[in-house]
């Protein structure tokens, strides 16, 4: 197990570091909001510290009172009581001490690149992937997050062929990371006669936003062709040549931008997708040496993982990674009930960190 106190000395002495240096006059604004951002976790231990220690003090005295075997019966019972209640918080500060020394993933407060894409399954997976995109947008909504669509493919049926959105908010990505993979819903589609259920896909990418100073893109490496954009069936949508399409030639990553009328509105959401994929790359590349020393894993963030099933005749939704079944799939398809199944993908995760910090 970790070595708990050396940890914590460690945390209380960064907390006084950090406040020295705040309180200098001379700070850039962003040097100011990340050291801020790191106070604040390093806070979070400390005050878990102190807590955990002023409960441990209540206990001895209950222990006290318990070995006074002169003391009043009712008396006892009550500090029989009450230090069973005590072990039991303090086993769960415990534990939430333990998670909260743990180093963070440094992507963790970014934005997100959403990406929603139609899998196999005909229209009734295009419907499926604007479902997904809603419940990430009702989800967003729920977390106070701001929720731009950046792009959206109709199928002309009321799906989507594909779809873009920025989510900016504080721990977004953190929080939306574990949905990466496959998609499956079972359901009987509108269109079926015979009341047969379909099994039909959509995948999910969940970005990691980045600045573009932080990725180093050569002008000779992008490919940026223009088009005039068209709509659903070839209907014309602009007349000019607005519509971008930046190819990135290293790794053969290609974004095309059609939904706004300005040409350079159009490349600037390209390339701040392209960024996003480019980012995420090298996290793959990463996160895949990290995985290989793990025996068990959350997920990889492999979009061609299947990781959850929506089936509706039962009302249920399975996370497959976790093994976690909940019977209230519109609650989830709301963004209401997706907090559950994320917050376990969380927990499971941090305790696998846990074992092999351990």
């Amino acid at each position: 197990m970790i070595n708990l106190q050396d940890n914590i000395k460690k945390f209380f002495k960064r907390k006084l570091e950090i406040e020295e240096t705040l309180s200098k006059s001379n700070l850039d604004p962003k040097e100011y909001a990340t050291l801020s951002k790191e106070l604040s976790d390093v806070t979070q231990v400390t005050d878990l510290s102190a807590l955990i220690n002023s409960k441990k003090n209540e206990l001895e005295d209950l222990y006290i009172l318990l070995k006074d075997k002169g003391s009043d019966a009712d008396l006892q019972d009550m500090a029989k009581e009450e230090s069973k209640m005590l072990e039991n918080e303090l086993n769960s500060l415990n534990k939430k001490l333990e998670l909260a020394i743990l180093p963070k993933d440094k992507d963790d407060q970014r934005n997100v690149i959403l990406e929603v894409r139609a899998g196999t399954g005909g229209d009734e997976a295009g419907i499926f992937a604007a479902n997904l995109f809603n419940m990430y947008q009702k989800f967003s909504m729920n977390n106070n997050w701001k929720f731009e669509i950046l792009s959206v493919s109709d199928t002309g049926v009321g799906g989507y062929k594909e779809a873009h959105a920025n989510i900016v908010g504080g721990g977004a990505f953190g929080k939306l990371k574990f949905e990466s993979g496959v998609h499956r819903v079972q359901r009987v589609p509108v269109t079926e006669t015979n009341g047969r259920v379909h099994t039909s896909a959509a995948t999910v990418a969940v970005l990691p936003e980045v600045e573009d100073v932080e990725i180093n893109l050569n002008d000779k490496d992008l490919r940026i062709d223009v088009y005039r954009s068209s709509g659903p069936g070839g209907q014309s949508v602009n007349t000019t040549d607005s519509a971008v399409r930046i190819t990135h030639i290293p790794s053969g990553i290609v974004v095309s931008q059609q939904d706004e009328k300005s040409q350079h509105k159009n490349k600037a959401k390209a390339m701040k997708i392209l960024l996003a994929r480019l980012y995420d790359q090298e996290r793959q590349i990463q996160n895949s040496k990290i995985a290989s020393t793990r025996k068990n894993q959350v997920g990889t963030g492999d979009r061609s993982e299947r990781i959850r099933t929506y089936n509706y005749p039962q009302g249920r939704v399975t996370d497959h990674r976790i093994n976690l079944t909940l019977h209230k799939i519109e609650k989830i398809i709301e963004g209401e009930g997706l907090d559950e199944i994320i917050d376990n993908l969380i927990l499971k995760d941090r305790m696998e960190k846990l074992e092999e910090n351990g």
